[in-house]
């Protein structure tokens, strides 16, 4: 990481770390930045907390989903590794989650993955927009509650993605399974233009 480790860390914050550590065995890498600035970590935190929640209208695995592709197209090495296994542990096929880096050329996604997976990309990718039409398919499934929830989700997941990258955040070993572009062969954009 960029930036090191504090050897201290506020008292306002310890619950958080011992609550990770108890979970995962380990404390989360990004929460080692975060817990420099503990007001943030908490806002982050909550606002994670909030869109993961049991009650949220977007299924755990498409939830999943979004944030896998998003950490993949922002080539954060932590987030792909921390939400791949979240995806691991909702998603019971590994086909899907061996090619969602490829989703455009593979046959294990449905019609309403497809059209999220699209309005993902268009909020992510430098250059691309939404449109009408992603909104408009996006609304067979999700209503204007809905819809703003995962707007919201995709948002988050592309903060915390381009925070992790940009102060070098590494993997930490969740996740087996290979879902990091390049991991698997399958085509690209070159190759399926020729």
């Amino acid at each position: 990481m960029r930036i090191p480790a504090k050897k201290q860390y506020s008292i306002f914050i310890k619950p958080l770390l011992w609550l990770q550590k108890r979970h995962y065995g380990n404390v989360l890498n990004p929460a080692l930045l975060w817990g420099r600035r503990p007001a943030l970590f908490w806002l982050v935190a909550g606002f994670f907390g909030y869109l993961d929640r049991k009650s949220s209208p977007i299924t755990p695995v498409i939830r999943s989903l979004v944030c896998v592709r998003v950490s993949q197209l922002n080539d954060c090495a932590f987030c792909v590794d921390a939400n791949g296994m979240k995806l691991a542990e909702r998603c019971d096929c590994v086909e899907k989650i061996k090619a969602l880096a490829n989703w455009q050329h593979s046959e294990h996604f449905d019609e309403q993955e497809r059209a999220i997976l699209t309005y993902v990309e268009a909020m992510t990718i430098t250059g691309q927009k939404v449109t009408e039409t992603m909104l408009s398919d996006i609304q067979k499934w999700y209503d204007a509650d809905a819809l703003v929830e995962l707007t919201a989700l995709v948002s988050f997941q592309n903060l915390s993605a381009k925070f992790n990258t940009a102060l070098d955040v590494p993997e930490q070993g969740f996740c087996s399974i290979p879902i990091q572009p390049g991991d698997e062969e399958a085509p690209t954009a070159e190759s399926s233009d020729k």
